[in-house]
């Protein structure tokens, strides 16, 4: 695709305002873009601009390249002691007739049943329980490296993680020294929800503040574990809030250099406290996409995540910015099923995958957790060709 090209013709055309003129030029000229100048992306930019300037940011940084990866969820409860509001996965303690609770040996077990598949990742996230402490989940993490010494585990929102180090009465330096010496490999990104305390105040105001997440994340780049960062979008904050937002991790990564990829997620409204509020447009989407790709110009990947916005916006999102679709899933989470995303039985094969970027124009690339790249599938045919394609 010619990005370069439709980024000169957008220069030349007399549609666009001085200001967003002058954004475009420090596009072209990899110059960072400022706080209002992100504001003002979401405010005035329409679709097609802001996905022409993001695009062209993810052709220089990637080509035609998208990453996916083979992975699991395991998701040791729902029960938490937290109220968030936006959430519909959780349920509270006295709850427990609606919730699950796995045993070590439970999870283990799922472990096991990938013994002879070819995932690289394992993704354990979940609600946030006393029994649940930094004893069991350092145990957990031995036994499964026992079982699969290759296997990455991406493990623990920062939320969990603050909750479990005071607990144990350990700092968060100290507590993610002994998670990782028991076999913890990068953090995921999840909890972050909003940063600017206007907001986080009426969404989550029980769990970690936005400086405990930050330092959580700031402190394992410190001790080499690598994580992923989020944005929960489109409920009751303003552009201000998101954009404030992607500033505070925009200077961490100026500081750490740590975080692998930058996800936004989507506000879901289905069986939660905020399901009064509507859920956002295809369109509102693909523009935050494409705002996040222009401004967090020290990620090097934006991702998006199919089973929370569907297959035919993640095909979309491939001309906003979005580099990344994450990862065969195997129907092995809940967490945006049961808030109404599309995708009630979130699983893919690595070939509809293929597939699904191939239709998009782009070139399927099989990656590890810190994206080293560990196949191309661009030429690569597969023995069953009647698998149904994704649409």
């Amino acid at each position: 695709m010619d990005s370069e090209k439709r980024i000169k013709d957008l220069l030349l055309s007399s549609k666009i305002s001085p200001e967003l003129y002058l954004i475009t030029e420090k596009v072209i000229n990899k110059e960072r873009i400022t706080f209002d100048d992100g504001v003002l992306l979401f405010e005035k930019g329409e679709l097609g601009f802001l996905g022409t300037l993001a695009n062209y940011i993810r052709e220089y940084k990637h080509g035609d390249t998208t990453y996916f990866n083979r992975n699991f969820h395991i998701e040791p409860t729902n029960l938490c002691v937290f109220d968030c509001k936006f959430c519909s996965y959780s349920r509270m303690i006295k709850e427990k007739e609606d919730g699950w609770v796995m045993t070590e040996q439970e999870i283990l077990e799922i472990v096991k049943s990938y013994q002879d598949k070819p995932v690289t990742e394992v993704h354990v996230v979940g609600g946030v329980l006393p029994q649940l402490n930094l004893q069991f989940f350092c145990e957990l993490l031995k036994k499964i490296k026992t079982l699969r010494p290759e296997l990455h585990i991406k493990g623990y929102t920062a939320v969990e993680l603050e909750y479990m180090f005071r607990k144990a009465k350990v700092s968060v330096k100290e507590g993610l020294q002994i998670l990782k010496e028991h076999g913890l490999d990068s953090l995921p990104g999840g909890g972050s929800e909003i940063f600017h305390s206007e907001i986080r105040d009426q969404i989550c105001k029980d769990k970690c503040t936005s400086e405990e997440w930050l330092e959580i994340h700031e402190t394992a780049h410190s001790l080499g574990i690598p994580s992923n960062a989020t944005i929960l979008y489109g409920h009751i904050e303003k552009f201000e809030h998101r954009v404030d937002h992607m500033e505070r991790l925009r200077n961490l990564q100026d500081k750490t250099g740590g975080f692998n990829t930058f996800i936004p997620l989507k506000f879901r409204n289905q069986g939660n406290q905020m399901s009064n509020i509507a859920e956002g447009t295809t369109i509102e989407d693909l523009r935050n996409y494409a705002v996040s790709r222009i401004y967090m110009d020290n990620f090097a990947h934006i991702k998006a995540y199919w089973p929370m916005i569907g297959r035919d916006t993640a095909q979309l999102s491939l001309s906003f910015g979005v580099d990344d679709i994450d990862g065969t899933i195997d129907d092995s989470t809940k967490i945006y099923s049961m808030a109404g995303a599309e995708e009630q039985n979130p699983t893919l094969t690595t070939q509809e995958l293929v597939i699904l970027i191939k239709q998009a124009g782009r070139k399927p690339i099989e990656r590890d957790t810190v994206y080293n790249e560990i196949m191309d599938y661009s030429d690569f045919v597969f023995e069953d060709e009647e698998v149904e394609q994704p649409v």
